[in-house]
C-alpha cells in the first residue's frame, strides 16, 4: 500500500490481465457483526483486510467476542444474546459507517455504558434518523457533539415493542440495514415492524442486509420497501463458516478499465453473474456505455467495445457506490452523461458529488451538479489538463480517478493522499499497475550518482520512499554478484570475467526496504561490509559484467516509477531519466562519515586509511576505461558536504517537483 503524500500516475493507454479484488466491504462488516451476535463459532472466509473491517473486529474484541486471526480467515466466537459487558467502554469507529450504523443500533437495544465517536468526517455525517427511530423504540442515545451527529453516547434502554418503527429512507439505506440487524435480539415475544418512511434508497444493499440475515437463521418479511417484520422468536444461528463475496462496488474500477483502456481486455476473479451485490448491476451501465461483457459465477471478463464509448443518462439509486466510475468514464464518452438519484452522495465520507464534479473540472472537463444529480461531458483530445487530484480522504474518490491516467493526451495525474484507499482495497494502485503496463520511456526515473561514500544510497531511498516509486541500488547489485561469484568459487578477476557476467545475468536479486535478497536468502549484512564494497569494485571494472547487468538494472523500471542510485545510471543506465542529480562531497567529509558510521558499529578504523581507500577509489572509479564515474552531462550537483540527508532529500524533491506539471 503506498503511504506516501502523493502518488503520480504517468500516461497509461493499455490494460489486459487478471485480477483477484478483495471481499465486500458491506458483506465483511454486516458478516462480522452478525457472527458476534450469534451463538457458537462462526469461521469467516476471505475476509476484506481494510481499515474498516479492522474498526470492526477492534470493537468487538472490546465487546468481548473471541477473535482470531490467520490471514483473510476470521473465528469469531459469538456473544448468544448475553449482555454486553457492564464497565463503560468508547468505541473509535474511524470513518467507518459499516460500522458505526449497525453497532449503534445493536449496542442500544441490548444497552449498556457506550461512547461512540470516530474521526471528524464521521462526525460530520448525519446519524439523526436513526437514532429517531431508535429512540422510539425506547432506546437511550445522547449526542455528544451536534445534534443529529455522532458522537454518541448510548445507556440502558426501555423497550416498547408495541407499535412499528418508523426510519427514514431517503438519506442511508445503513439506517434500515442497523435496525434490521439490531431488532432480532429484541424479537423474543412479539412481532417487530419497521415501516420506511420516504423512498428508500440503495435497495440492492437492504436485499444484501436480508440475505445475510436468513444465513444466520433470521427471516425478515418484507411488504414492498415500506415494511419489514421480524417475527417472534427469532434468534441467531451460526452458519458454521461464511465466504466473503469479493467487492463487487471495486469490480467497477476495473470494468470501466478494461472498456477504456486498448489492449487484450481485463478479467475480474470473485464477483460474477451469481453475485449478491447491487452494484453488479454496474455491469449493466458499462455495456451502456460501449463495454463488452462476459461472465461466469464468480468472474467477469470487459474488453473495449465502442468507441468513443457511448453517453447515458442514467438513475443510479441502484448502484449508488458503483455509479462514482460512471462520472470518470463519462470523461470518454460522445457526448454529456447525467446519472441521477444519488443524494446519498452528499452523506458518504466526503459529499461525492461536489468532489467528483470538482476534480473533473481540474482535468478540463465541464460538470453541472444538482441536489440528487450530476452531469460531465466529455473531454476531446486536446482538452485534458494534467490534474492534482484531491480525494478528501475517500478511497472511491481515489480509485476513481485513477482511470484519467488513460486519456488520450498523455498528461500524467496525481492522486493526493493514495493511502486512502486502505478503506475498501489496500492493495489498489498495485493491482492496477499489475494489469496497465506502462511504456518504458514514461516511466519516471530519478537517477542519483556519485562517488564512495557520498550518501547516495540513503537519499535515493528515503526520496524513493517519499515518492511511493520503486529503488534500486545499482552498487548492491555488483556487491551481490561478487558475493555470488565468490561462493560458487570464482576469483574477482579478467580471467574469471565471463563466467562472472553469465552469473550476473540470471541473479536472483530483489530488494525489500532495506534487505538485499538473494535467492530469497538476507545478503544485506555480508555485501555491506568494507570488504563487500571493495569486491563490487573489481567485478564493476568487468566490462562483461557491466554489460550483464545492464538487462537487470533496467528491469526496476516499473510503475509508478524508479530511483536509482550508482555512478553511471545518468549516464549509461537510464540516460533518459527525468531527473539526474550527482551527488558529491569532499573526500575528507566522506571519510569523517565513514569513520563515524564503523565507529558507530563498533568496529575498528583509521581515519587516514579510511581517507586514503577513499581516494584510490575515486582515481579508480573515475580512470576506468568502462563507464567511469562522472556526472552526466544534465546532471544537477549536490554538493552535500554542509548539508543533512532531510536538507537533500527536500533539495532532491524540489528539484523533481519543478520537473512535474502539478
Amino acid at each position: 500500500m503506498f503511504s506516501t503524500a502523493f502518488l503520480d500516475l504517468p500516461p497509461l493507454s493499455t490494460a489486459e490481465g487478471e485480477v483477484a479484488l478483495p471481499g465486500s466491504k458491506s458483506i465483511s462488516n454486516r458478516v462480522l457483526l452478525l457472527s458476534a451476535l450469534c451463538q457458537g463459532t462462526t469461521t469467516v472466509h476471505d475476509l476484506l483486510d481494510s481499515d474498516d473491517t479492522r474498526v470492526m473486529l477492534a470493537a468487538l474484541r472490546q465487546l468481548g467476542c473471541a477473535v482470531a486471526q490467520q490471514g483473510s480467515t476470521v473465528t469469531i466466537t459469538g456473544l448468544g444474546g448475553r449482555a454486553w459487558p457492564t464497565p463503560a467502554i468508547e468505541l473509535f469507529m474511524g470513518n467507518a459507517g459499516t460500522a458505526m450504523r449497525p453497532l449503534t443500533a445493536a449496542l442500544a437495544v441490548q444497552g449498556g455504558d457506550f461512547t461512540l465517536k470516530g474521526v471528524q468526517r464521521m462526525h460530520e455525517r448525519p446519524i439523526g434518523d436513526l437514532v429517531d427511530a431508535l429512540r422510539e423504540l425506547g432506546c437511550t442515545i445522547d449526542y455528544l457533539g451536534n445534534e443529529g451527529f455522532p458522537p454518541l453516547r448510548v445507556g440502558q434502554p426501555q423497550l416498547r415493542l408495541d407499535k412499528p418503527i418508523p426510519v427514514r429512507g431517503d438519506v442511508s439505506s445503513q439506517f434500515l440495514t442497523a435496525l434490521l440487524m439490531a431488532l432480532p435480539l429484541a424479537a423474543q415475544e412479539r412481532d417487530i415492524t419497521i415501516e420506511v418512511v420516504g423512498e428508500l434508497i440503495s435497495k440492492p444493499y437492504i436485499e444484501i442486509t436480508l440475505k445475510l440475515l436468513a444465513r444466520y437463521g433470521i427471516v425478515v418479511q418484507r411488504q414492498g420497501w415500506e415494511r419489514f417484520v421480524i417475527l417472534a422468536g427469532s434468534r441467531y444461528q451460526s452458519p458454521g463458516s461464511i465466504h466473503v463475496e469479493a467487492d463487487a462496488s471495486s469490480a467497477s474500477y476495473f470494468i470501466a478499465l478494461g472498456a477504456i483502456a486498448q489492449g487484450g481486455g481485463v478479467r475480474v476473479h470473485g464477483v460474477g453473474a451469481d453475485s449478491i451485490q447491487g452494484d453488479i448491476r454496474f455491469v449493466e451501465a458499462a455495456q451502456a456505455m460501449g463495454a463488452q461483457v462476459r461472465s461466469g459465477p464468480s468472474w467477469l471478463h470487459i474488453d473495449r467495445g465502442a468507441w468513443p464509448l457511448k453517453a447515458i443518462t442514467l438513475d443510479c439509486n441502484h448502484i449508488p457506490d458503483a455509479a462514482m466510475t460512471l462520472a470518470v468514464m463519462a470523461l470518454y464518452a460522445d457526448g454529456p452523461t447525467t446519472l441521477s438519484n444519488i443524494a446519498s452522495w452528499r452523506v458518504k465520507e466526503t459529499d461525492r458529488i461536489a468532489a467528483m464534479a470538482t476534480e473533473c473540472r481540474k482535468l478540463g472537463a465541464t460538470v453541472e451538479e444538482g441536489p440528487d444529480w450530476i452531469r460531465v461531458h466529455p473531454l476531446p483530445a486536446g482538452q485534458w489538463r494534467a490534474a492534482s487530484i484531491h480525494t478528501y480522504d475517500d478511497h472511491r474518490v481515489a480509485m476513481c480517478f485513477s482511470l484519467a491516467a488513460f486519456n488520450p493526451d498523455r498528461v500524467p495525474v496525481r492522486i493526493e493522499d493514495p493511502k486512502c484507499v486502505a478503506k475498501t482495497f489496500p492493495d489498489y494502485f498495485e493491482t492496477l499497475f499489475s494489469v496497465a503496463p506502462a511504456d518504458a520511456e514514461r516511466i519516471p526515473v530519478i537517477c542519483i550518482d556519485g562517488p564512495s561514500a557520498s550518501g547516495k544510497g540513503t537519499l535515493a531511498s528515503q526520496v524513493a520512499a517519499r515518492l511511493g516509486y520503486h529503488y534500486l541500488d545499482s552498487g548492491a547489485l555488483y556487491r551481490v554478484t561478487a558475493h555470488a561469484a565468490l561462493q560458487t568459487g570464482l576469483v574477482l578477476d579478467a580471467a574469471h570475467e565471463s563466467q562472472i557476467a553469465a552469473l550476473a545475468a540470471t541473479l536472483p536479486v530483489r530488494f525489500d526496504g532495506d534487505r538485499v535478497l538473494l535467492a530469497n536468502k538476507d545478503v544485506s549484512e555480508a555485501i555491506r561490509s568494507e570488504q563487500g564494497g571493495m569486491n563490487a569494485s573489481k567485478v564493476s571494472a568487468l566490462p562483461a559484467v557491466r554489460q550483464a547487468l545492464v538487462a537487470l538494472q533496467h528491469s526496476f523500471r516499473r510503475l509508478p516509477g524508479l530511483v536509482a542510485d550508482g555512478r553511471d545510471m545518468g549516464t549509461v543506465i537510464f540516460p533518459d531519466a527525468g531527473l539526474k542529480v550527482f551527488l558529491t562531497a569532499s573526500a575528507e567529509q566522506r571519510a569523517e562519515r565513514r569513520h563515524k558510521q564503523l565507529i558507530s558499529k563498533g568496529i575498528s578504523a583509521i581515519f587516514v586509511d579510511l581517507l586514503a581507500d577513499l581516494r584510490a577509489r575515486d582515481a579508480r572509479d573515475t580512470s576506468r576505461s568502462s563507464a567511469p564515474l562522472k556526472a552526466a552531462e544534465d546532471a544537477l550537483l549536490l554538493d552535500n558536504s554542509d548539508l543533512g540527508i532531510e536538507d537533500s532529500v527536500q533539495q532532491v524533491l524540489a528539484w523533481w517537483q519543478g520537473k512535474t506539471p502539478f
